[in-house]
């Protein structure tokens, strides 16, 4: 089971989803979106939570408010952390976490560590708690056909793009080789070109 929630703050609005426990989450990192963003809490155990932001937009690009709810919904879903003050909640793009074998079910690293960005969090909020609850839904997504679907999309998109950028050169090189024709005419028809009869036409010729 995975929980979504809308961050409605900013408009359009964010889309922001946790797995129920460690399974869920196993399957949200093996089949998270180039586009998602992880949140977790520092140094303790928490829900991992993504964020999916609209493609073209990097993490760089998260509005205060959405990263606000981001960090209170961990805050929130973590035993220890929903009862502390002063707290970490590190962030990084999907891209970055790194699985491998030897690791327990739900556990990650990251590839770089200079991708993981961290924000401080003073106090649990209850007023943004209980908005994002309010629009909780459980689903049963099948996350492999998802994804499948997303990059599917996605290859389609570049394969567009590619076609595109082949005809547009066509057309530039049929241009090219148009003006490079029409120069040649021009040059022909100049008076150095041109051949003329000196002695020019008698009226009897066209008789």
């Amino acid at each position: 089971m995975v929980f979504y929630f809308t961050s409605a703050v900013v408009d359009p609005h964010y889309t922001i989803y946790m797995g129920k426990d460690k399974y869920e989450n196993e399957d949200l990192i093996k089949f998270g979106w180039p586009e998602d963003v992880w949140f977790h809490v520092d140094k303790l155990s928490s829900a991992h939570v993504y964020l999916r932001m609209p493609k073209g937009r990097t993490i760089d690009d998260i509005p205060k408010e959405v990263l606000t709810d981001c960090v209170q919904l961990v805050k929130n879903n973590s035993i220890q952390g929903c009862k502390m003050n002063n707290l970490n909640v590190v962030y990084t793009p999907w891209a970055n976490l790194k699985k491998t074998g030897d690791m327990d079910i739900g556990q990650i690293g990251f590839f770089r560590q200079k991708e993981v960005k961290i924000v401080a969090v003073e106090k649990k909020i209850n007023e943004i708690v209980n908005r994002l609850d309010k629009t909780k839904e459980e689903r049963h997504p099948d996350l492999a056909a998802e994804k499948e679907s997303r990059d599917r999309e996605e290859r389609n998109e570049k394969k567009a793009l590619l076609q595109e950028q082949k005809r547009q050169e066509k057309e530039e090189q049929k241009r090219k080789r148009e003006m490079d024709e029409l120069k040649n005419y021009s040059s022909l028809l100049q008076d150095e070109n041109m051949t003329t009869n000196e002695g020019g036409y008698d009226s009897d010729d066209f008789m």
